[in-house]
């Protein structure tokens, strides 16, 4: 018995080798990782790829078309807004907030939804009806107006909307790690490690919490591309950053309304803005594929 309770080192770095060798082998999470660390590239090295400043404004040059069409500027390979500023260095800066937004809100959201859901899975009794009471009442209401109204009431700013997002969402992690975790506490090596005498936060931390990991990982992927569009709804109601901060929500609803004088600037950062969540999506998918042994069969 203590056999199958204990897992020694060798067999957890067995399990991660293994693990990293089917996520590489699963086209969908080369390409869609490969896009995010491609942005995550371009965010960090934002000032040295912009070829101009994104706040600069020169009232002659608005509306110039992108490269390749008549009346362009060298230089300004996407053209520029009503106001002249430089539509690719405000795609790039974008990123910066689109990512941070993505990664922080994310990781915030999972972990508050994982520890709930991680006792309400394991312990039961009154500690699973708050939490599952409380998780069906939060997602009864519409996540996105939920969302509008939090910003509205905190106030704009990343901040805001960070703590917006982990407001709303942390509920679907908690779902999920919940039902999972009540999966893996009927398995063998959990009822092994209660008859040894292990403690039970020591079981759910070192036996229980491995075995979630591989839907938590995917998960949290697909959570970042949801909270790319909410910091895009929220930028595009003018709910998000400052006016003057690049945001792709904002580009868009700038865009939008001047589309017949300069389509591009509503475009761009829809392109952008799409890949991204579809990167987010292909890597979440391929991550489950990879990470799920019956998947894998």
């Amino acid at each position: 018995m203590a056999d199958v309770a204990l897992t020694p080192p060798a067999v957890r770095r067995s399990g991660l080798s293994k693990n990293l060798r089917a996520m590489l082998r699963e086209p969908k999470v080369l390409v869609g990782g490969g896009f995010i660390l491609l942005l995550l590239l371009v965010a960090i090295f934002a000032p040295w790829l912009a070829p101009k400043d994104p706040l600069e404004q020169d009232l002659m040059l608005g509306n110039l078309p992108p490269a390749g069409y008549p009346g362009t500027e060298p230089g300004y390979w996407l053209g520029t807004d009503d106001l002249g500023r430089d539509v690719l260095s405000r795609v790039i800066y974008g990123t910066r907030i689109a990512l941070t937004v993505a990664f922080v809100a994310a990781g915030l959201a999972a972990l508050f939804g994982t520890v709930l859901g991680l006792i309400a899975g394991f312990y039961g009794g009154w500690a699973d009806k708050v939490i599952s009471r409380l998780v069906d009442i939060w997602m009864a209401f519409p996540p996105v107006l939920l969302s509008i109204l939090l910003v509205a009431v905190l106030g704009s700013g990343i901040h805001s909307v960070i703590a917006a997002i982990v407001i709303i969402d942390w509920t679907r992690f908690c779902r999920v790690v919940r039902a999972e975790t009540q999966a893996q506490a009927k398995m063998d090596y959990v009822v092994a490690a209660r008859t040894i005498g292990f403690p039970r936060l020591h079981i759910l931390i070192r036996e229980i919490l491995p075995n979630v990991a591989p839907v938590l990982i995917a998960l949290v992927s697909l959570e970042m591309g949801i909270a790319v569009i909410v910091e895009a709804i929220l930028s595009f109601v003018g709910l998000s950053v400052s006016s003057d901060t690049p945001t792709w929500g904002g580009m868009i609803a700038q865009g939008r309304q001047i589309i017949y004088q300069g389509w591009w600037v509503l475009v761009a950062p829809l392109v952008v803005l799409f890949a991204t969540v579809l990167a987010f999506n292909q890597l979440g998918d391929g991550l489950r594929r990879a990470l799920d042994p019956v998947m894998r069969r």
